[in-house]
C-alpha cells in the first residue's frame, strides 16, 4: 500500500498494530510496526503520545496531534506531502500512526557535498566547513515537489525541517514526516529548504493556499481545533494570508536559528 491509496486512512484507522521494533535516532518514542486488516498488510511508524518528551514551547495539545494536523493542512490544500496519518489507539495507548514509505535507494533530496560538487540544478543553502575543515555546502534538489513542500513548511510553520525528513518515495512522490513541532502561534520556521527564498510561490502553491483558506473555515478548521488550540488555527489563517499576499517564499528570522540542529 502506497501514500496515495484510496482508503489508507481506514486502513491505518481500523487496521491491527504489531510493533517490531525502535527507530533509535528519534528523540521521542518511535515504532516501526506491522499494520493489517482484511488480509492486507502495511508497515507504519507509531509513536505513542505516552513517550513524547515534553517541550517548554509546545506545551499545549501533544505533538501526535500536530502531526495529524499537518497531514490534513497538506491534504486540504491538494498537496500530498505527508504520508496518511492517524490518532488512534495502540499498543501503547494513543498515538500518531503514519503509513511507511519505502524510498529510492540512493535517491536524497537534501545533501551535504564538497563545495566543488554541488549537483547540477540543486539550490544551495549555507557553505560551511566539515569535521576536518575542508570546505562543504548544504543542498538541496529544485524538485518542484520539494519547492511546494517549502511552500507547506512556511504554513505550518515547521520548526525542523531536517535533510532527513524529506522523503523520495519509490511510487514516484516525494514526502515530508517529522511533524511534531509544527503550528506554533510564533515564528519558529527552521528548515533546510532555503534554496527560493525571495523568489516568486509556483502556481501551484499559490492554488493550494486558496484551497487551504477556504476550507479553514469549515470542516477542516473542526477537526484542527481537536488537536490544536484555537490561536494556533487562526495563526495558521493568518500565515495563509500572508503568504497570498506577498507571493514569494519567506526569508528566515534575524532572531533564531534558520537551520535545524542537526540538519539531518
Amino acid at each position: 500500500m502506497l501514500p496515495g491509496d484510496d482508503g489508507a486512512v481506514e486502513f491505518l484507522t481500523r487496521g491491527r498494530i504489531d510493533v517490531e521494533g525502535r527507530l533509535v535516532d528519534a528523540s521521542n518514542a518511535t515504532l516501526f510496526c506491522r499494520i493489517s486488516l482484511d488480509g492486507v498488510e502495511a508497515r507504519c511508524v507509531y509513536k505513542p503520545v505516552r513517550g513524547e518528551r515534553p517541550l517548554w514551547d509546545f506545551p499545549d495539545g501533544t505533538l501526535a496531534g500536530r502531526e495529524v494536523s499537518t497531514y490534513l493542512v497538506s491534504r486540504a490544500a491538494g498537496l500530498d506531502l505527508v504520508p496518511p496519518t492517524v490518532l488512534r489507539p495502540g499498543p501503547f495507548g494513543d498515538g500518531m500512526v503514519q503509513l511507511w514509505v519505502d524510498t529510492v535507494e540512493d535517491g536524497d533530496l537534501v545533501d551535504v557535498v564538497a563545495e566543488d560538487a554541488v549537483p547540477k540544478d540543486w539550490r544551495a543553502v549555507l557553505r560551511a566547513h566539515d569535521d576536518v575543515g575542508e570546505p562543504v555546502v548544504l543542498v538541496h534538489a529544485d524538485h518542484p515537489r520539494v519547492r511546494l513542500m517549502a511552500v507547506l513548511d512556511a504554513v505550518v510553520n515547521n520548526a525542523d525541517r531536517k535533510g532527513g525528513h524529506v522523503l523520495h518515495g519509490v511510487d514516484g512522490g516525494v514526502y515530508g514526516v517529522d511533524h511534531g513541532i509544527c503550528l506554533h502561534v510564533e515564528d519558529k520556521l527552521r528548515t533546510v529548504l532555503w534554496g527560493w527564498l525571495g523568489e516568486p510561490l509556483p502556481d501551484e502553491g499559490v492554488e493550494a493556499l486558496h484551497r487551504l483558506r477556504a476550507d479553514l473555515p469549515g470542516a477542516l478548521g473542526d477537526v484542527l481545533h481537536e488537536h490544536l488550540t484555537r490561536a494556533e488555527v487562526r495563526r495558521l489563517g493568518e500565515r495563509v494570508d500572508k503568504l497570498v499576499a506577498a507571493s514569494v517564499f519567506p526569508e528566515p528570522s534575524d532572531d533564531r536559528p534558520m537551520i535545524p540542529w542537526p540538519a539531518f
